[in-house]
């Protein structure tokens, strides 16, 4: 597989485990005793959480301690996330996830108060989750996935993005979340993610992604 290049942005086959040790290689290299707030952000069949649970063992064997944190876990209650319809999409792309909650609680508050809550509310029952606040040691690189997140305003130090093609990313949507279509259609005109992002990864085959080189 030759690399595809448009312009002055080529994008090179690699490794899952290959793109794992780029990202951990970018966070080791960023001073190691402040915190570092890692986004690793797309599609929900890119499966950002797979790559921020690979993350961890590498940053840990380097020494770096790691908090884990999943957007999931900081939703909006669901009277305010779904007050317009279960199936909005600019509800979705604007008003599911409470970022303002999320930076507050987690990404500023490892810098500015030396700890973070781990979650918010739990994403089934939909309530509280009464999470105690954890400690963040010098050092620490919080990991953060989700999707939609790009643009929302969160103060992170690197952030990734899985790219799909739009037509790789209808196929992969399932008939009953179609309507989720028009929020990742908006998502990339208006927060442009691939242009935003330190790191692109296109995984439109999962098996043989590659790494996006400006």
């Amino acid at each position: 597989m030759r690399p595809w290049q448009h312009g002055r942005v080529r994008a090179e086959p690699t490794t899952l485990d290959a793109v794992v040790a780029h990202v951990a290689d970018r966070v080791l290299a960023r001073p190691g005793g402040s915190p570092t707030r890692v986004l690793v952000d797309g599609h929900p069949s890119t499966r950002p959480e797979a790559l921020a649970d690979a993350l961890v063992a590498p940053l840990e064997a380097a020494g770096r301690p790691v908090a884990r944190v999943r957007s999931r876990d900081f939703l909006r209650p669901r009277s305010l996330r779904l007050e317009q319809g279960r199936r909005n999409p600019d509800a979705l792309l604007d008003g599911w996830v409470d970022a303002g909650a999320l930076d507050r609680e987690v990404l500023r508050s490892v810098v500015e108060r030396g700890r973070y809550l781990p979650t918010l509310r739990d994403p089934d029952t939909d309530r509280p989750t009464r999470a105690p606040y954890a400690d963040a040691p010098a050092g620490i690189v919080v990991v953060l996935d989700g999707t939609l997140l790009v643009g929302q305003g969160l103060d992170v130090d690197l952030t990734v993005h899985l790219a799909l093609r739009p037509d790789t990313e209808t196929r992969r949507t399932p008939l009953e979340e179609a309507w989720t279509l028009a929020a990742y259609g908006r998502y990339r005109r208006e927060q442009a993610p691939e242009r935003r992002a330190d790191v692109v990864v296109r995984v439109d085959h999962a098996d043989r992604p590659a790494l996006v080189v400006r």
